[in-house]
């Protein structure tokens, strides 16, 4: 479902933040990427949903080939992807539903029928009730839990989350995790990035990047 073949990425100023990194993933799998700060987790990330492109090598999502994808192309990839990255990009000037909202107003979705898959998101992460509420009320694991819910309201295949359970502390860490998890029992690809150990269980896969390579 997801393949790297080779994939390089070197950015300007001559910062090579991945170096012939070849894996492949099949749908449905739970996969950990582990490393240090710098490591090349993130670009690994970005590269799956092309919000950055190789400098060489080819990255596979599905049918879709970055070597000869047009930028046409891209907005149609992401709409099976649910992107959850560190910087959550919350807006505080409307409520959570509306925030979960958004996806779906942006490709044009029936007002009733987006209201409902809304609703049905924040209900998955248990919080269908903090729809009315102000984002700034939530507490840390309550806005991450939101962000999800805006990643999945599309209803994606493949879920993405870049250190999901940075700056929160172990009890919010694992309640995040109990959510991945619950999308990965009912068929959910799904990538997370980190550098927390005492998230990954014991038969998970973990792919570990080291200054851009694939270490293990």
């Amino acid at each position: 479902m997801i393949q790297f073949v080779q994939v390089s990425k070197v950015y300007s100023g001559g910062f090579q933040a991945l170096q012939g990194v070849s894996f492949s993933i099949m749908a449905g799998e739970l996969v950990f990427f582990i490393g240090h700060s710098g490591a090349g987790k993130s670009t690994l990330l970005k590269l799956i949903a092309a919000i950055e492109q190789p400098t060489s090598g080819t990255v596979k999502v599905g049918k879709l080939d970055s070597s000869t994808m047009k930028r046409s192309a891209v907005p149609y990839l992401r709409r099976g992807l649910g992107l959850i990255f560190q910087e959550q990009k919350i807006l505080y000037d409307r409520p959570v539903l509306d925030n979960v909202l958004l996806p779906l107003q942006v490709v044009g979705m029936e007002s009733k029928v987006a209201t409902a898959r809304a609703r049905a998101a924040l209900d998955k992460v248990g919080l269908l009730h903090r729809g009315k509420a102000n984002p700034v009320s939530l507490s840390g694991g309550e806005k991450q839990r939101m962000c999800i819910a805006r990643a999945v309201v599309n209803r994606p295949t493949v879920l993405i989350a870049d250190e999901p359970t940075a700056n929160l502390d172990a009890a919010y860490a694992q309640e995040i995790m109990g959510v991945f998890r619950s999308f990965h029992q009912v068929g959910v690809t799904v990538l997370i990035a980190t550098h927390d150990l005492a998230l990954i269980e014991n038969k998970s896969r973990v792919l570990q990047l080291y200054q851009g390579k694939l270490a293990q």
